[in-house]
């Protein structure tokens, strides 16, 4: 198992919209998250800055393979069109990513 954590921006003008979706996440989005072997998923708000925290625990052996089925897949590719014009990528993250990857400096059972 991976923990796993990430950090987005999110519009200001669409902070309301976003957790509006996230209050009802279609069940086939939640059913493709977790065939993709990702588990114990939430999503964070720190206002007032308008940035999305996520953290998740990756249960699978080919994290590359698990996120391209998920991008294959065309609920969840109607999901993202929702969500995406929401957020604000951070102009640091690596090359490739959306949500910009966190390095863990701690952990704790």
């Amino acid at each position: 198992m991976q923990r796993m954590g990430m950090v987005l921006g999110l519009k200001p003008e669409k902070v309301a919209e976003y957790v509006r979706l996230h209050a009802a996440v279609w069940p086939d989005v939640l059913a493709m998250i977790s065939a993709c072997n990702i588990r114990n998923y939430s999503i964070y708000l720190k206002e007032p800055e308008h940035l999305l925290f996520s953290t998740f625990e990756y249960h699978g052996t080919d994290y590359a393979a698990d996120m391209a089925r998920m991008a294959a897949d065309p609920k969840t590719q109607e999901w993202w069109a929702l969500c995406m014009p929401c957020q604000e990528p951070l102009p640091t993250r690596k090359e490739g990513e959306w949500w910009a990857s966190m390095d863990e400096v701690f952990h704790h059972d």
